[in-house]
């Protein structure tokens, strides 16, 4: 079979028979072996049928890659994109959106989920992510009994069950479809500082020798000091020789940047003119400012060597430049974190690890065998590398035979549940369904069918009835619900989707007559806020505003408990150059904020603001949302791009 010219693979012939015959698909394929096509073509299908599909991804930057490759393809014109901080044609036929969004469409009953026929779900096996897997979950379990799901992995071990799952609680066929042969076969390895590239075992047999532990780790005249380093990244990339360009992830914003500099101060490459050129063309097409900032000014000495950097502190246009340079073959080695794996799809001959490990945010902890195939999966470019190479450094001082090859040898971790219930669920269960049908649809989460197989009907899922039964009645005591239905404060927090107490107390009430303008803003900033001690700012811009929010915040009995509006002045330092009509790089230029960070904040605070506009019925309140999101617009304007 063949489809746009390609000669199709049998994994996609028969998921593409499969859809054909109106089933939902479960395709497990590796990195790069053309699993996109199956939702390529459904695309292709339904928009000659004028039917509507939704593809969903789990971050931003992945949903703005398929918006503008989609685009590309079918034109803007029949594309749409909706992440909760961007909406752009939000009625087109076919909707790229973040998970979270469609989630909220389908607790919420958005009329146009009546219309679609496919949802895709990209990058499926995050239902396993602790933080926000139960969207994933609550997606499948909320959709409509017409909704058909195209569900696409890397690897999922436990594929079977997941697809039984979703046959037993949605009453149609799922049919499977694993593939397991990559298109570019993939070398793995590791890297020693003494051995060079070699493998565990003889890393292992070193490690385990007699006396190398107490020689290594004792004390006085027994230390010998330098016996034992951490690999050279340096020294790595002078061994690859051919095998560029290499894609070396880190999972350190700033040691990203320092360890491009340490390789362009090598000088490994050499320099090549036509990127000056290119980097001095695209930067004089931004803001002046823009050249002006740390991250451009590093990417301007490193970038002509063929060597960059890439995460979520550089604005988007920085961000831009490098894919660019990149994708044209002019980058020898990118320093990247983690979210480059998911959010951008450009392989490489080489992949390199300079760790295991990860702080993710609450710990520093090993990888799991998935992120670790999900990053070793973009070595390999189909079509140009006969193999692709996968190297981890290793500091022999964290050695850990058992755990690295248990993380490196395949992807065991199988789909696991993390259902939770939120307010928002809670409230939308109760307005939208009878007390029949929430117990139903209590027992209906992955976690029960993993628990009790094909009995999950007949068994009472004791932890969700649980939480379900002590959130409905905090939500009666609190005014959201009275007699069996939603209250007027009910109804407003059931369309917002984070923070739906706080946020509901505030704009459902009488309380916000109390704020200015700018008071409002303040509070929508302290709940999109996500700074740490390490943030510093040269001028805190001390206000009235500012200082009575503060008096009304600890005179709250509610308000003086959240944690987060101890960030007021962080957070005025932050929005009172944007409410005084300044722009973002007087901002970025009075804190060290990471200027993608900085962007982060803002988009953050219009997510919340178009949450509240739709969800709210009062014109006061409308307005204000109105004058609020003008500002925070205003400010970010010049660098804000998809």
């Amino acid at each position: 079979m063949e489809y746009k010219g390609l000669t199709l693979d049998k994994f996609q012939e028969d998921a593409i028979k499969a859809i054909d015959e109106n089933k939902s698909v479960v395709v497990s394929a590796p990195t790069g072996s053309g699993k996109t096509l199956i939702a390529d073509y459904i695309i292709g299908r339904d928009l000659k049928r004028g039917i509507r599909v939704i593809y969903t991804a789990p971050i931003k930057a992945l949903s703005n890659q398929k918006y503008r490759d989609f685009s590309k393809d079918y034109g803007e014109e029949n594309i749409g994109l909706m992440t909760g901080d961007i909406v752009r044609n939000p009625t087109a036929p076919v909707l790229i959106m973040t998970t979270e969004v469609y989630r909220n469409m389908v607790l919420s009953r958005d009329p146009l989920i009546d219309e679609v026929s496919y949802v895709v779900l990209d990058e499926i096996h995050y239902i396993n992510d602790f933080e926000r897997g139960y969207v994933w979950e609550e997606s499948i379990i909320f959709s409509p009994k017409h909704i058909r799901f195209l569900c696409l992995s890397a690897t999922i071990p436990n594929a079977e069950q997941f697809a039984s799952w979703i046959e037993a609680i949605k009453g149609h066929k799922v049919e499977v479809i694993k593939h397991n042969i990559r298109p570019v076969p993939l070398r793995k390895g590791f890297y020693d500082f003494q051995l060079g590239f070699c493998t565990l075992e003889e890393v292992r047999d070193i490690v385990e020798a007699p006396d190398y532990h107490r020689i290594v780790r004792g004390h006085g005249k027994q230390r010998k000091k330098n016996l034992v380093q951490k690999p050279d990244h340096v020294q790595l990339i002078r061994d690859l020789k051919d095998k560029i360009p290499c894609l070396f992830f880190v999972f350190s914003r700033n040691l990203c940047q320092k360890m491009a500099v340490e390789l362009m101060e090598a000088r490994v490459f050499q320099p090549n003119p036509k990127i000056s050129e290119y980097v001095t063309k695209k930067l004089a097409q931004a803001p002046p400012e823009v050249s002006q900032l740390e991250t451009a000014q590093i990417l301007r000495r490193t970038l002509p060597y063929g060597i960059g950097f890439h995460h979520a502190g550089e604005l988007p246009v920085i961000k831009e430049l490098v894919e660019e340079l990149f994708a044209m073959g002019w980058i020898n080695v990118l320093y990247v974190t983690e979210t480059f794996a998911v959010g951008i799809n450009m392989p490489a001959k080489t992949v390199c690890f300079e760790s295991l490990r990860k702080y993710d945010g609450i710990q520093f902890r090993y990888l799991t065998s998935k992120e670790y195939f999900q990053i070793a999966g973009r070595a390999g470019r189909r079509g140009i590398d006969r193999e692709g190479y996968a190297y981890v450094m290793i500091d022999r001082r964290d050695f850990d035979y058992k755990r690295f090859r248990q993380i490196t040898d395949e992807d065991k971790d199988p789909i696991v549940s993390q259902f939770r219930l939120s307010v928002n669920t809670v409230l939308n269960l109760i307005k939208n369904h009878d007390e029949e049908e929430i117990q139903e649809i209590l027992c209906n989460s992955f976690s029960s069918y993993q628990q009790y197989g094909e009995r999950f009907r007949l068994m009472r899922n004791y932890r969700s009835h649980n939480a379900f039964d002590r959130l409905r009645k905090k939500l009666e005591k609190m005014g959201y619900i009275y007699e069996g239905g939603l209250t007027d404060k009910g109804e407003f927090a059931s369309k917002i989707y984070s923070d739906e107490i706080i946020t509901s107390e505030v704009f459902a009430t009488n309380f916000y007559k109390r704020l200015n303008i700018y008071q409002v803003l303040l509070i929508l900033g302290c709940l999109a806020y996500e700074g740490s001690e390490k943030i510093e700012f040269r001028d805190l811009f001390k206000n009235k505003s500012a200082d009575r929010l503060k008096h009304i915040v600890s005179d709250n009995g509610w308000m003086k408990k959240e944690k987060r509006f101890r960030s007021i002045d962080d957070v005025n330092a932050l929005l009172y150059p944007a409410y005084n009509k300044k722009d973002i790089f007087f901002i970025i230029d009075n804190t060290n904020m990471p200027e993608g960070d900085i962007i982060r904040f803002f988009r953050q605070i219009i997510d919340r603001i178009r949450q509240i506009r739709k969800a709210s019925q009062n014109q006061e309140v409308i307005t204000m949302m109105d004058d609020c999101q003008t500002i925070v617009q205003d400010c970010i304007k010049e660098v804000d791009i998809i």
